[in-house]
């Protein structure tokens, strides 16, 4: 297991995701500035929070919850992002590079969910 949230992969791809999509709404409509682009950038954000958050409670049922938040969160910013792609408010290829990386994080996270659901091996 990581020694720290910094050390899981899937946390570093969170991180990256987020700030595409802060660039990403960048350019959306200023009347989206509290609709759309906020909903978007708070998805983004609670996936590496949530993370983080649970890797620093005490079990591994705990970190799983939090795992479990973090991939709603990332199913809720795929669906914003199925939403702008249809009104057109960014490139597609934009669009797509996000839908790509949100992707592989939810794979990592169904995995990582899996892992923190087995038993620990004991070493002896």
């Amino acid at each position: 297991m990581a020694k720290s949230f910094r050390d899981l992969k899937v946390w570093n791809l969170s991180m990256d995701l987020t700030v595409l999509v802060y660039a990403l709404t960048t350019d959306f409509p200023k009347h989206e500035i509290y609709g759309l682009s906020s909903q978007m950038r708070r998805a983004a954000v609670s996936i590496a929070s949530n993370l983080a958050e649970g890797s620093a409670r005490a079990s591994r049922r705990d970190f799983k919850q939090f795992v479990v938040i973090a991939h709603g969160s990332n199913c809720e910013l795929q669906t914003q992002l199925m939403l702008a792609s249809r009104l057109r408010y960014a490139t597609q290829a934009k669009i797509i590079e996000a839908e790509e990386l949100s992707h592989e994080i939810g794979r990592m996270l169904t995995g990582l969910s899996r892992f923190l659901s087995t038993k620990p091996q004991s070493s002896h």
